[in-house]
C-alpha cells in the first residue's frame, strides 16, 4: 500500500496537529501511571493529597517518570511523522520494562534497580536461559513478540503521516536532538540530576520500594542512576591511619607462624551452596524437625553458625566476591554485581594470598563460565584454572532437574583434591537448588510430596516450589556429608567450608509462614560451617558475615600473617549483624559501631584500590608512638538464633 502523499499531511490544520500532540501526550502520561500503579503518582493524588504537600508535586512526578518515554515517542515522530505509531511503540518499551519490574518484584519482591539492567550483557552467557525458566510461556512470549514486531511494521505503512514530508532538515534536527536528549539522560549525564532531584521530587535511598511508590518505577530508576550511578568516593586516609593504628597492637600478637612446607599445608575447600538455608527457622514446623542432618551431625565436629550475607534471592557474587576479599560490599553502594562493575588487573584477596604461599587456586562450577563475567572476574581475582561445565566428564555432568546436580558437583571438587602435590585451594559453587522453583522436572514426586512443610503454608503452588527447593537443597546437605566424611579418611589435611550463598526466593512461603525470630525474610541468616579434618574433635559456635569468613578460614589454617584479613575477623564480631540484602531495612548502630564503621569504610576503600599495604608501616610507627595498649576486643559475638 503506498504511503500517503504530502497534501494528505497538508490537510490537518496546524492547531489540530498540536492538539492532537499535547492530547497524545496527556494521555502517555496518564496511561504510564495507571501501568505503573504507584501509591504518590496515580491520578487521585492531583485534587486528594496532604495540605503540606504542593499542588505540583504529583504532577510533576507523573511527568517525570513518563519523561523518557515521552522524548522517545516525539522523536520517533519527528522521524517518522508518525504520531500513533509513536506513541504506542514507546509505551510498548515502557511496558517491556514494568514487566521485567513485575517479574522481579514476583520472584524476589523488591522493584528494579539500574544495576539490574548489567543482565543484558549477561544474556548470550547463560542468562537467557536462566531467565527463561522465570518466564511464564516462553514460546508464545517470543510469538506474541514477533507478531507485535509485524503489526508495527504493518502499522507504520498505513497510518498516514501528520507532518509534511518536507522541510526534512527541521525534523531531522528535532530528532537528533531528542534521541541525543534520551542518550544523556540514560547515561547519566549529570546535567539531569537537576530534573531527577532527591529534594525536587522525594526519594527514600535507603528504600528502593518505597521511593519506587511515590516517584514511579521510571522515575525512581532514574533517581537512583543519576544521584547514587557514579559514585567516587574519596577515602578519608587519616581516619583509616586511626583505626588502624588502634588495631595494630592486636594484631602485630596474632600467630604468624607459617603453615609448614607444602606438605603440611591444609588443602583448602570452600563451598559455596545455591541457595542454601535451613528451612525450620520458618513458623510452623514441629520441633525436632531435622531437614538437614548432615549439617546438624558436622556441626559437632566444627566451628559453625549463622551467616549474615549481602543479598536475597539472587545475586550470587555478591556473597562470592565477599567471601574472596573480605570486602563488605555495604561499603560500596554503587556496586549491585562486583563482577560487572569492578574491573581491575589484579583485586586482591584470599586467591592471591594463597597462591603467594604456594597454593594452586581453582575454580570449580557446573555452568556456563562467562554467567556473572566470571571467566574475566577469576582471572583478575588470581584463580589459576576454572573449572565450568564443559570441563566436566561427560558420563559425569548430569542434571538434576533443572541444573547440575551436587552429586556431579561433589565428585569433580574430589577429583581436584589429590593426596599429594601442592596445596590445593579450590572453591566450589554448586547450582542445583538454583530457581526457579515451579517446574518439577527430574524429581522423584513421592519423595517431593512427602517434605514437610510449615502449617501456615496452605497456598498450593506455594507449598509445591518450597518442596521443590527442599528436595534439591536435601542432596546438597546430603553431598555435604559425603565430601567430609572422605576428606577426613586421607592423609592431607583438609579444610572444608561450606555455606549458603542467600535465601532462595520464596517470598510466598516466607509471607505465609513467617520466621520465627519475628524478622523479614530480607534480614535472615544462612547456615555456614567450618570443618578441620585434623581437629575434629571439638565443636563452637560463632556468626559472622560473609566478609569475616576468608579471616577466620585464614586463621584455621595457620596463616595469619595478612592485617586486613586479620583486622576484618577482629572487627568483625561488632559489624557482622550490619549486612543485609540491599533493599532489606538498615540495621540500628550504636555510636561505637558507627565510628568503627566508617573507619573501614575508608580501609576498604583502600584496599579494593591497592593502596592499604603501605600505609601499614605508617599505621603501625602511629601506634608505636603512641604507646597504645593492645586494642580490647571484647565486644560479645553477635546473638544466637
Amino acid at each position: 500500500m503506498a504511503s500517503p502523499t504530502l497534501s494528505d499531511a497538508g490537510r490537518v490544520p496546524p492547531a489540530t496537529r498540536i492538539a492532537l500532540l499535547v492530547a497524545l501526550a496527556i494521555a502517555f502520561v496518564l496511561c504510564t501511571t495507571w501501568l505503573d500503579g504507584g501509591a504518590d503518582i496515580l491520578p487521585a493524588t492531583l485534587w486528594r493529597h496532604p495540605d503540606w504537600v504542593a499542588w505540583w508535586s504529583a504532577p510533576l512526578r507523573m511527568l517525570c517518570n513518563a519523561f523518557p518515554g515521552l522524548l522517545l515517542a516525539f522523536a520517533l515522530f519527528a522521524w517518522t511523522r508518525r504520531a500513533l505509531w509513536s506513541f504506542a511503540l514507546a509505551f510498548g518499551v515502557q511496558a517491556l520494562i514494568y514487566g521485567a519490574n513485575a517479574l522481579k518484584v514476583k520472584n524476589l519482591a523488591i522493584p528494579l534497580m539500574p544495576a539490574d539492567f548489567r543482565m543484558l550483557g549477561q544474556l548470550n552467557h547463560g542468562g537467557a536461559e536462566l531467565l527463561s525458566g522465570y518466564l511464564p510461556h516462553v514460546a508464545l512470549l517470543i510469538v506474541a513478540l514477533l507478531v507485535a514486531i509485524a503489526l508495527l511494521g504493518v502499522w507504520l505503512r498505513i497510518e498516514p503521516p501528520l507532518l509534511a514530508r518536507r522541510p526534512r532538515r527541521g525534523r531531522s534536527v528535532a530528532s537528533i536532538v531528542l534521541f541525543a536528549a534520551l542518550i544523556t539522560l540514560i547515561a547519566g549525564v549529570p546535567f539531569w540530576r537537576g530534573v531527577y532531584n532527591p529534594k525536587l521530587l522525594g526519594m527514600q535511598p535507603w528504600s528502593p520500594l518505597a521511593t519506587r511508590q511515590h516517584d514511579g518505577l521510571i522515575g525512581s530508576l532514574l533517581l537512583f542512576h543519576l544521584q547514587y550511578g557514579a559514585q567516587h568516593r574519596k577515602a578519608n586516609v587519616p581516619a583509616a591511619l586511626a583505626l588502624m593504628a588502634h588495631y595494630e597492637p592486636e594484631i602485630s600478637t596474632q600467630d604468624r607462624a607459617p603453615a609448614g612446607t607444602d606438605a603440611q599445608k591444609p588443602d583448602i575447600v570452600v563451598v559455596l551452596s545455591e541457595s542454601f538455608f535451613d528451612p525450620t527457622i520458618m513458623n510452623g514446623y514441629p520441633p525436632g524437625t531435622d531437614l538437614t542432618p548432615n549439617l546438624h551431625r558436622l556441626e559437632q565436629h566444627g566451628t559453625s553458625g549463622w551467616l549474615h550475607v549481602p543479598t536475597f534471592g539472587g545475586g550470587t557474587i555478591r556473597t562470592e566476591f565477599e567471601v574472596l576479599t573480605g570486602l563488605s560490599l555495604r561499603y560500596f553502594p554503587e556496586v549491585q554485581f562486583p563482577y560487572l562493575q569492578i574491573h581491575r588487573k589484579k583485586i586482591p584477596g584470599i586467591v592471591r594470598l594463597l597462591a603467594g604461599d604456594g597454593y594452586t587456586t581453582l575454580a570449580v562450577h557446573g555452568n556456563n563460565p562467562g554467567f556473572w563475567n566470571r571467566t574475566a572476574a577469576f582471572k583478575e581475582l588470581g584463580f589459576d584454572k576454572f573449572i565450568s561445565i564443559a570441563d566436566f566428564p561427560k558420563r559425569d555432568a548430569v542434571d538434576d532437574g533443572k541444573y547440575m546436580s551436587d552429586k556431579s558437583f561433589t565428585d569433580e571438587l574430589l577429583r581436584q583434591l589429590p593426596d599429594s602435590g601442592p596445596p590445593r585451594f579450590v572453591l566450589g559453587i554448586s547450582i542445583e537448588a538454583h530457581g526457579p522453583y515451579d517446574a518439577s522436572s527430574g524429581i522423584d514426586t513421592q519423595v517431593r510430596d512427602a517434605i514437610p512443610v510449615p502449617s501456615g503454608v496452605t497456598d498450593p503452588q506455594a507449598k509445591l516450589e518450597l518442596q521443590n527447593y527442599i528436595y534439591h537443597m536435601q542432596h546438597a546437605d546430603q553431598q555435604l556429608g559425603r565430601l567430609v566424611d572422605t576428606l577426613a579418611q586421607r592423609k592431607r589435611r583438609t579444610l572444608v567450608l561450606f555455606f549458603g550463598d542467600h535465601l532462595p526466593a520464596l517470598v510466598p512461603a516466607y509471607l505465609q509462614a513467617g520466621f520465627r525470630n519475628g524478622q523479614g525474610f530480607l534480614t535472615q541468616t544462612v547456615p555456614y560451617i567450618l570443618i578441620d579434618t585434623a581437629h575434629m574433635d571439638h565443636a563452637s559456635r560463632q556468626n559472622a558475615a560473609a566478609w569475616e569468613l576468608p579471616g577466620i578460614l585464614l586463621q584455621q589454617a595457620g596463616i595469619g600473617n595478612d592485617p586486613w584479613f586479620t583486622l576484618t575477623r577482629l572487627v568483625g564480631p561488632q559489624l557482622a549483624a550490619l549486612t543485609r540484602a540491599p533493599d532489606a531495612p538498615i540495621a540500628a548502630e550504636n555510636p561505637e559501631q558507627k565510628l568503627l564503621d566508617e573507619g573501614m569504610r575508608n580501609i576498604a576503600d583502600l584496599r579494593l584500590k591497592d593502596k592499604l599495604y603501605k600505609l601499614w608501616p605508617k599505621a603501625a610507627a602511629m601506634a608505636e608512638k603512641s604507646g597504645a595498649p593492645t586494642a580490647a576486643i571484647n565486644a560479645p559475638t553477635h546473638a544466637m538464633r
